[in-house]
């Protein structure tokens, strides 16, 4: 095991540094060590290597099951929500945030991206799907904390969240951008601002 520190930030000297990207193999071995300390702390959700003085871009949570990032990337994000945000690193001293209800999100160790939906409705993006029996709320959490671990390992923490989104995301949807939705066998090439209120209602999926 690698030498770790407590999460707390006045002990912590990368806290606020971008990490290092790290082999598929490195990260599962901090990811496990990660979950060790996770588990054993038993206050938290999810916790980044940096948190412990660990310089890797490796990352777990465990809302409604246990997830790895190592070397994430954000490629997609939409749908902003305020929300208040804790960290193990200002233990009582938590802060209003602004954050994406979905996200799409790569990481170095599977093929394919993970999506993570806080919307109401029970359709995701393109070929992604939320069940209607999840939790709406524990979704939510779930794509918020993927989003605040993928920020330590940037050198970001909730206080760069304050007033703003900052995290990067590889293509965000804006209001004006044409998006294609589909329904059933029906098909429309919309203004995002425009989809989203079709989107909203669960029965129209995008497709592009």
């Amino acid at each position: 095991m690698k030498k770790v520190i407590n999460c707390y930030k006045e002990n912590n000297p990368i806290i606020n540094e971008k990490l290092k990207e790290v082999s598929v193999e490195e990260g599962l071995e901090i990811a496990t060590e990660l979950f060790q300390i996770l588990n054993k702390r038993g206050d938290g959700i999810g916790l980044a290597a940096n948190q412990v003085g660990i310089d890797a871009q490796v990352a777990v949570l465990n809302v409604r099951e246990p997830i790895i990032l190592i070397n994430p990337k954000v490629e997609e994000a939409w749908d902003e929500v305020d929300f208040y945000e804790g960290c193990l690193s200002y233990p009582k001293k938590g802060i209003h945030t602004k954050r994406y209800k979905n996200i799409i999100v790569k990481s170095e160790h599977l093929e394919s991206g993970m999506y993570f939906s806080g919307a109401e409705s029970s359709k995701g993006k393109g070929s992604w799907e939320v069940s209607a029996k999840q939790n709406q709320e524990e979704r939510l959490l779930e794509a918020i904390c993927v989003q605040h671990e993928i920020d330590h390992l940037m050198g970001k923490t909730i206080h760069d969240r304050k007033g703003g989104t900052t995290i990067k995301v590889e293509k965000k949807i804006g209001r004006n951008r044409l998006v294609t939705i589909k329904k059933g066998d029906a098909v429309k090439v919309l203004k995002y601002k425009k989809a989203k209120p079709l989107l909203d209602s669960g029965e129209w999926i995008v497709i592009n």
